[in-house]
């Protein structure tokens, strides 16, 4: 039986991060019984190659194993395809060239709500791995709609080697205090260079960083994500256009 509106999370990368991404899901979808949240299937494999090591060369493609992934939840009756993890949207075009459903991108998510945070101050700050801001990913995505330009200012060489990536990788280890003063440390840096606000551009920042805690506005990568897919979701039960499908 096909399921309207079947969202198929493919996780994994990391676990904490696909549990985060599931809190954030119920978090936006406005219910009050079980029966009107959006229904889900999730796919969490942390032995998916790593991501980063990959895009350097130093390891496995991700590919396969993502592909393998995303083709059980299709198989399974998911009707769209959502990864909770901005470096794995370096292979995003090409899984979603193999896939007969659609996939929602993370970094469009961002953007729009990003724009709407900013106004007219369009520099904006981005902690991420070292493959998402070596790739290019969010500087792709650069010019709004209404022809504003993003500026992005990106961690130094010593921050990222110091403090983005080390704190990435204590989140991932469940040290999150350690990883939480780390991050923190990047976020200011960002801000005293001018920064009206910072995308939490992995998902495992915003396990340990937030508004209430940073010292300036943040964009989560995650719960962007998990909005539009709510938003996929409710207008696929309620037969309406389904938004920001690729």
């Amino acid at each position: 039986m096909v399921l309207p509106g079947l969202i198929g999370v493919l996780g994994g990368m990391g676990p904490l991060a696909t549990v985060d991404f599931m809190q954030k899901l119920l978090a936006a979808t406005p219910a009050t019984r079980d029966q009107e949240h959006v229904p889900a299937l999730i796919s969490a494999i942390p032995q998916i190659p790593d991501r980063t090591q990959a895009f350097q060369g130093r390891g496995a493609s991700p590919l396969p194993a993502m592909l393998a992934c995303a083709k059980r939840l299709e198989a399974a009756g998911a009707g769209v395809i959502v990864i909770p993890c901005n470096t794995a949207h370096i292979w995003f075009e090409d899984l979603q060239t193999a896939m007969g459903i659609p996939m929602l991108h993370m970094v469009e998510a961002v953007m729009e709500e990003a724009l709407a945070t900013c106004g007219a101050r369009l520099r904006i700050g981005l902690l991420a791995t070292q493959a998402t801001l070596a790739s290019g990913l969010y500087g792709k995505h650069a010019c709004a709609p209404d022809g504003r330009v993003v500026e992005w200012i990106l961690p130094t060489g010593w921050d990222i080697r110091q403090c983005v990536s080390p704190g990435i990788a204590a989140v991932k280890a469940g040290r999150l205090d350690e990883g939480r003063d780390l991050l923190l440390r990047a976020a200011c840096a960002l801000h005293q260079r001018g920064a009206a606000a910072v995308v939490l551009g992995c998902t495992e920042i915003p396990v340990v960083l937030n508004d209430q805690n940073a010292p300036l506005p943040t964009i989560d990568a995650t719960a962007a994500l998990a909005r539009r897919a709510v938003e996929w979701s409710r207008s696929a039960l309620h037969g309406s256009e389904a938004p920001g499908v690729v």
